[in-house]
């Protein structure tokens, strides 16, 4: 690694190289993040610190500039292309500690709707952030949306259109949870350019998220009070 310059990685103490790979995922890269893992680990790093030190609270960090909007959508695909490299060498040590998770998503784009960048942005910065997420793609109808909310028993439902035709779709999906009287068991948060605040509220989703970023927040907010009710639940 230490070739013409570079920077050896080896090298730095925990707390510079844990710095490095803030900055290393701020600039999307993709090898440098998976030898900073791997070297992390090797000097005796639980996985669960690794994933909440390094790689989400660089993601975090990414998330802020990007809100600001000091990065840019393929930016921040990129960090999170990083992010995802490190994620991969990380999990199944992670299933293996059994180490907490934030909280369980399943999100898709509804019926009729094929585009996913957001969606996939959503997708991996909450990843980044230590959530579970379950991502069913494009064109989902609500049966597929149903299936999957039983298999897997998520906290949270996120729902993303780009069409004003697809947008109605998003009340079929909630109409369904009502009719079967789990609505209150979901967070449902939607997105996608055409949405606002008001149809969030009509259609009657939990929040309107107006980018990857603010999803993150919002999911983060709903699970902290969550846990709270929990909490007092048991006291």
């Amino acid at each position: 690694m230490a070739n013409d310059g570079e920077l050896d990685l080896n090298s730095l103490n925990d707390d510079d190289l844990v710095q490095q790979m803030h900055d290393d995922l701020y600039d999307g890269l993709k090898e440098e993040i998976e030898e900073s893992v791997r070297i992390l680990l090797k000097r005796g790093w639980a996985p669960y610190d690794v994933l909440t030190k390094a790689l989400v609270e660089g993601m975090r960090i990414v998330g802020i500039d990007f809100r600001d909007g000091i990065l840019f959508v393929p930016e921040v695909l990129l960090a999170a292309n990083a992010m995802k490299a490190g994620m991969f060498i990380l999990r199944p040590l992670l299933a293996e500690t059994g180490a907490p998770k934030v909280g369980k998503m399943v999100i898709g784009t509804v019926k009729g709707d094929i585009h996913d960048i957001g969606k996939n942005l959503v997708s991996m910065m909450m990843e980044g952030a230590g959530f579970e997420v379950v991502d069913l793609g494009i064109n989902n109808p609500v049966e597929k949306y149903m299936a999957a909310i039983e298999e897997h028993n998520p906290d949270i439902l996120g729902m993303s259109a780009l069409l004003t035709t697809t947008m109605p779709y998003m009340k079929v999906v909630i109409d369904a949870l009502v009719e079967k009287g789990v609505r209150q068991d979901y967070v449902v948060l939607v997105g996608g350019a055409p949405l606002n605040e008001a149809f969030a509220n009509s259609i009657g989703a939990d929040s309107y998220c107006r980018d990857a970023a603010v999803a993150v927040e919002t999911a983060k907010q709903y699970m902290a009070k969550r846990q709270g009710s929990a909490m007092a639940a048991r006291a």
